[in-house]
């Protein structure tokens, strides 16, 4: 990742022989080779840039999106409020752009497997492009098929649903969920939720609950600090359960 200033980014495969072309001059690409991240790096015009290491955010924010993609604010809230860390197996249901796909497979690694399930064609040929330039498709198994016609995956730590109907899912899920697991699904509307929660509930899921996150940049400037003018407001809810055993404990 080459950084100029605040706000100018590129993101950069490195190649020995490689020239970068930019508004603030050309960058040889190979000079990067054995900096450390952190470092500076000159342009053409005797302009400075910084080479950082990716983070997730910049692989997908260069994805091709024939789908809208879940924000920042609302993968960290998964992420928090389900514990989907190394080692984990979590199923998404709903692959489109693979965005967060990609970000779970990021922080399961290097020994956890997110399985992801498409059912149309070209989502699923676009996702895969996607995750291969994220590069954590050794971590990712994709399935170009309806999640409604059963996971084959069983007992996994998290089964997460970005679908239109995540009421229908449930059944399925629990059925893959281990004991304790946890059942996501992200709704942009209350009709949704309400038949969803209302599902989880049949199905003795506990701990259900539906939360909506908010996130707003602040403009930092001597004398001028404000918030942007852009807010992300509402995206969607995201509603969450958690699997019980069958067996009771005596």
């Amino acid at each position: 990742m080459l950084m100029h200033g605040r706000k100018k980014r590129w993101l950069v495969k490195v190649e020995e022989n490689k020239e970068f072309h930019t508004h603030i001059g050309i960058i040889k690409i190979g000079n990067v080779v054995g900096k450390p991240y952190g470092s500076p790096i000159m342009t053409s015009k005797d302009k400075q840039c910084w080479i950082f290491q990716p983070v997730p955010f910049d692989y997908v924010h260069k994805f091709r999106r024939p789908t809208q993609v879940l924000y920042p604010k609302d993968i960290g809230l998964i992420l928090m409020m389900t514990g989907i860390g190394p080692g984990s197996r979590v199923v998404e249901a709903g692959t489109g752009s693979g965005a967060l796909t990609s970000v779970l497979a990021y922080y399961v690694r290097p020994n956890g497997k997110i399985f992801t399930y498409e059912k149309r064609e070209d989502f699923f040929e676009i996702s895969s492009e996607n995750i291969a330039k994220a590069k954590v498709y050794d971590c990712v198994v994709q399935y170009n098929q309806d999640v409604m016609e059963g996971i084959v995956e069983k007992n996994v730590d998290a089964v997460v649903i970005d679908l239109d109907t995540p009421w229908l899912v449930v059944q399925t899920a629990k059925h893959a969920l281990k004991d304790g697991g946890y059942f996501v699904s992200f709704s942009p509307t209350f009709n949704q939720i309400e038949k969803t929660v209302s599902k989880l509930d049949e199905e003795n899921f506990h701990d259900i609950q539906t939360l909506e996150c908010f996130s707003r940049e602040i403009k930092t400037k001597e004398g001028a600090t404000r918030p942007n003018k852009f807010i992300s407001h509402h995206t969607g809810y995201l509603t969450f359960a958690r699997k019980t055993a069958t067996q009771l404990i005596m």
